[in-house]
């Protein structure tokens, strides 16, 4: 690297030192001395039944969220890239407006449509489509509808730099052989998208493990996930040390998962 680049680069480096690496290392440095020096807080992480519990049930949603949020984010993506002009527009307003809204009151929103007395709820029991609400919040459905919601837009961008990547030509080729369509979608243009779906996945599933308002609002404290434990922990134990400690396991988990992640998305190991 050059000494021009180097020097372009060098705000945005000291920016991420500042920014994130100097409070992580003040993060580790809680983890093993607080409340007294050692490893005890991890060994009580990986040990208690309760932190491993919402750890699991932490990875499990997350799972689903990325799994449900690429599916539809896929389908949303090849409208918007290869729809029509008119579906295109529509799309693209669908996929831009919830930047403007703010995390919270989405999550207000799905709170007042999915509630017992929501709209949802009271819609159908007005057309007697239902005897009794539906419980649809304050538990991990209500979390995983808020957080596809969310995380949808976010997988869109990755997935649409793929498709306007993929070679038409190819496809020609193979819808000039006599390749059915469904054919060519599954055999084609999914494996040559592969790379925006590893990307999308990985962002999204990485975005999820600190989701906080969401769960918290919709899930109404019975599906606590990771973050929401984390700030239990520090303002309401409080433990300091055991939050640290919670937090620079799923740091290293993350990094884990990135780097098998990225190392597949280029073709799997050598």
């Amino acid at each position: 690297m050059t000494r021009s680049r180097l020097i372009l680069l060098a705000p945005l480096l000291l920016f991420l030192v500042a920014a994130y690496l100097i409070p992580f290392l003040g993060v580790m440095r809680w983890s093993v001395t607080l409340p007294e020096p050692g490893l005890g807080q991890y060994q009580t992480a990986l040990s208690d039944p309760l932190i491993l519990g919402v750890l699991w049930r932490t990875l499990r949603i997350c799972a689903l969220v990325t799994v449900v949020t690429l599916i539809m984010a896929y389908a949303i993506t090849l409208i918007w890239i290869r729809g029509g002009a008119v579906m295109r527009l529509i799309v693209e307003l669908c996929i831009l407006i919830p930047f403007w809204i703010s995390v919270l009151t989405r999550a207000f929103g799905w709170l007042a449509m999915l509630s017992n007395r929501g709209i949802l709820n009271t819609l159908g029991q007005d057309l007697g489509l239902l005897s009794e609400p539906l419980t649809m919040v304050r538990n991990e459905f209500g979390v995983v509808v808020g957080m596809v919601h969310f995380l949808i837009p976010f997988a869109v961008f990755p997935l649409a730099s793929a498709m306007r990547a993929v070679d038409e030509r190819v496809l020609l080729a193979a819808r000039g052989m006599g390749a059915s369509r469904s054919r060519i979608f599954w055999q084609l243009f999914v494996p040559m998208t592969r790379g925006g779906i590893f990307g999308a996945a990985l962002l999204v599933f990485v975005f999820s493990l600190g989701f906080f308002v969401t769960p918290a609002i919709l899930g109404g404290g019975r599906s606590v996930l990771v973050a929401e434990l984390i700030w239990l922990r520090i303002f309401q134990s409080p433990d300091w040390g055991l939050a640290a400690a919670i937090s620079v396991i799923l740091m290293a988990a993350i990094a884990v998962l990135m780097g098998l992640t990225m190392k597949y998305a280029k073709g799997g190991p050598q």
